[in-house]
């Protein structure tokens, strides 16, 4: 039965073949005439673009293109009207076809007007011929035709100085310019894209085989789909059936034969193939690491790796077929588990990057595991359980504790580094105002030594100087303070100061080190700025080193003019509203371009008695308040150092 369906199979599919075959052939005949046809039709038109310029030749007045135009119309039925219009497509001359009344006698002109300009627009644009989309038009005998407008732009002298516009009649195109010999054996016609006619030519046989070919005819301005119908007879297939029959038979037996044998080859071979497999598997699933699960539906083991038995304690036999509660279950999470279980088996999908689960082992030790599920689809495509991948995550965690514990000693230690910068940094603030508070003690003294001769003139001075001690020896405290909560990494309490209150603290320390060192200090306040909301302490520090340094940069004999700037204003860029910007320029030497790379890094210096924390912490202070610090060239000389804070929202 099998050998007699098959050569029955192998005769039909011959016989379906050959027709396919003849059919395709047919077809692509069809398909080269259409595809000759179309050039043809191109050709023509190209040729017909031709006569149409050559009625312009030697300048002609309209009444001398009218003849010419005349006997252009004779010499090609396509062409119904021949127009001369001016640039601005008004009409200046014009010719009809004499093969049948005027076209445009009914409806008049106008209403193809759009189709014209459209035309002409596209061929002013191109600077050359362009054609309209078809348009019908009713003519007296109660019929019609579609119409295609064609504008063919004049120049002179590289200017458009008129517009040539003809007008086809698409069927008359379809006739005389394909020929009547095509049309005796196909029915040819000029479709739109929705397979609508609109010019059609020659007689169709009706027949039970019928050919189409459709070819686009691109156009200057439109596109036009060429169709050829082509009607064929059933081929005679009653001739060739014998011998086929007899071919076919043979072959067929043959066939049969050796893919008898192939057949026993690849059964051979997929044995073969098979048994490979499995000990490849077995192999794999020995060396994995990885514990493998499966379990049915109902959450019964189907299978178990090494690795899982290892990892649980239990041997495949003891967990194969054991359904819940399963034995390296936690008996404190027993409950949780199964209610776990019932949720699966519902058909909620577990998440695919895993889940952490706790596994109890045969001696009764728990350890956690991650877990990765996925549904097990059996051969035919059903879902037939679970399979899972297991990981003993015990050293992981562990390696974590170790890590975290790691971590904070590292963060203990970094601010234990940190409590020594600032406690260097302390050391190194304090100077100044502990200096100014050794002066204004000395002024006293000398004051009361005085005293006898001139009290009253010295009360008011005497008064100033123990007042300046104080207020020094106030903001020797305040550093203090501020160094102690940096270290114990507590908040900092800023308040909102504005930036004239900031300079007037630090400047009589400024004029104080100014005086000594010969520099005229400058203070530039953009009037209205908002207050900045900061540590007031921290950031007159910033203030102080970095006038402090500005000041020094200048201090060397060749530099005659001294002067120091202290310019605060709003940021530029973005918001400024937000920001408010305060720099320190000098008119020093500058910075040398090997030392901008490592101007900010901790214990760099270029000074002899510095021990390089000033920048790093004054840019640490200023970040901390959400402000970035930054140095840029002062030109002509020296360098400016800007760095920026928050304005108080609230003012």
């Amino acid at each position: 039965m099998a050998l007699l369906l098959l050569v029955a199979a192998l005769l039909t599919m011959l016989v379906w073949l050959a027709g396919v075959y003849e059919a395709s052939q047919v077809q692509s005949r069809l398909e080269r005439d259409t595809a000759q046809a179309v050039g043809d039709l191109q050709a023509a038109l190209g040729r017909n673009v031709q006569g149409l310029q050559a009625l312009q030749y030697n300048d002609p007045t309209p009444s001398s293109w009218a003849i010419e135009a005349a006997g252009l119309l004779r010499e090609h039925r396509e062409l119904v009207r021949v127009e001369w219009r001016d640039n601005a497509l008004q009409l200046r001359a014009f010719a009809d076809t004499p093969f049948r009344p005027p076209v445009f006698e009914r409806i008049g002109r106008d209403h193809a007007q759009s189709e014209v300009a459209l035309a002409c627009a596209n061929a002013r644009r191109i600077s050359g011929p362009a054609y309209a989309s078809s348009n019908f038009v009713p003519m007296m005998d109660g019929l019609g035709m579609e119409v295609m407008e064609l504008c063919l732009p004049l120049e002179t002298g590289g200017k458009i100085v008129g517009y040539l516009v003809a007008s086809y009649a698409l069927p008359e195109v379809l006739e005389g310019l394909i020929g009547r010999q095509n049309m005796r054996s196909h029915e040819i016609s000029f479709t739109e894209g929705d397979g609508t006619r609109l010019a059609v030519r020659g007689l169709g046989h009706r027949g039970n085989r019928v050919f189409t070919a459709q070819q686009l005819m691109d156009l200057p301005g439109t596109t036009l789909v060429f169709r050829v119908d082509s009607w064929r007879a059933a081929p005679d297939l009653f001739p060739n059936v014998l011998t086929a029959l007899v071919t076919a038979m043979s072959i067929a037996l043959v066939s049969v034969l050796a893919l008898l044998a192939k057949d026993m080859r690849r059964r051979l071979k997929a044995e073969h193939d098979l048994a490979d497999a499995l000990a490849f598997r077995k192999a794999m699933e020995d060396s994995l690491v990885t514990g493998m699960r499966a379990r049915d539906l109902q959450g019964r083991i189907t299978y178990v790796n090494p690795a899982f038995c290892q990892m649980v304690g239990f041997s495949a036999a003891e967990l194969l077929g054991h359904g819940m509660p399963q034995p390296y279950w936690p008996p404190e999470l027993v409950q949780e588990y199964q209610r776990t279980q019932v949720i699966r088996q519902a058909g909620t999908l577990p998440p695919r990057e895993g889940f952490e689960s706790l596994f109890m082992r045969k001696d009764g030790s728990r350890f956690p595991v991650l877990v990765i599920e996925a549904p097990l689809i059996d051969a035919q495509g059903v879902h037939s359980g679970w399979m899972s991948a297991l990981i003993d995550i015990s050293e992981q965690r562990r390696v974590e504790e170790l890590s975290r514990t790691s971590q904070e000693r590292l963060q203990a230690s970094a601010r234990l580094a940190t409590l020594g910068e600032m406690a260097s940094l302390l050391s190194h603030e304090l100077n100044q105002p502990l200096a100014a508070i050794s002066g204004y003690a000395a002024g006293s003294i000398n004051l009361l030594r005085r005293w006898p001769d001139g009290a009253p003139q010295h009360g008011a001075d005497l008064a100033t100087a123990m007042q300046r001690i104080a207020e020094q020896a106030e903001r020797a405290g305040k550093v203090i303070r501020s160094v102690h909560g940096f270290v114990r990494r507590r908040d900092q309490v800023r308040e909102a100061v504005t930036p004239q209150a900031l300079l007037d603290d630090i400047l009589p320390l400024v004029n104080l080190q100014a005086r000594q060192l010969s520099v005229r200090v400058q203070t530039e306040v953009e009037p209205d700025l908002s207050p900045v909301l900061c540590d007031r302490t921290m950031v007159e520090q910033v203030l102080l080193n970095l006038t402090r340094n500005a000041m020094q940069a200048m201090d060397f004999a060749h530099i005659v003019e001294r002067l120091l700037l202290l310019r605060v204003r709003r940021a530029k860029g973005g918001d400024r509203k937000k920001w408010i910007e305060f720099a320190v320029a000098d008119l020093g030497e500058g910075i040398a371009p090997e030392v901008r790379q490592q101007l900010f890094n901790p214990f760099f210096t270029t000074k002899v008695e510095g021990m390089g924390l000033g920048l790093s912490l004054c840019r640490t202070v200023v970040e901390q308040h959400g402000g970035a610090l930054a140095f840029e060239p002062n030109l002509p000389r020296g360098t400016i150092f800007i760095f920026t804070l928050p304005a108080d929202s609230v003012a």
